[in-house]
């Protein structure tokens, strides 16, 4: 794992402030945008409970919660969009949105990883990014 990677995940099992790790990450020396949201892409699809559709209620839990605006154009294209379209389109984006982009995506998996943790993985599992120090 990268250590942007590794910031992610201990934001979402909550080792790191959330905005403290939205900054860290967006501030690393090493933070490539398309590289950045392509490792949430895969960490948000991995955790997302329903694989058949990607549309399960706690990714869109998660959406509604996240704590921007939701006229912002990330949120606007994670509610109108199917996941996976979503996600190309916010690649797509103007640089001056990277942010609200990063700071959506860390905190959709945040949420529905905290929720995979509480389930999925209660009882142990052998996920090793669960067991980052």
């Amino acid at each position: 794992m990268t250590e942007i990677e590794i910031i992610i995940n201990k934001v979402a099992q909550d080792k790191v402030d959330y905005k403290d790790g939205v900054k860290i990450i967006l501030q690393h020396p090493q933070f490539d945008f398309i590289q950045t949201i392509q490792s949430l892409e895969t960490f948000i699809l991995n955790a997302i409970p329903n694989k058949s559709s990607y549309e399960s209620e706690a990714y869109r839990k998660a959406i509604s919660t996240i704590p921007l605006k939701p006229t912002v154009t990330p949120i606007v294209i994670l509610n109108k969009n199917s996941t996976k379209i979503a996600f190309g389109k916010l690649k797509d984006l103007p640089k001056y949105e990277e942010e609200k982009i990063i700071t959506s995506l860390v905190w959709i998996f945040k949420v529905i990883d905290s929720e995979r943790r509480s389930t999925d993985c209660r009882n142990g599992c052998g996920h090793f990014w669960h067991n980052i120090d």
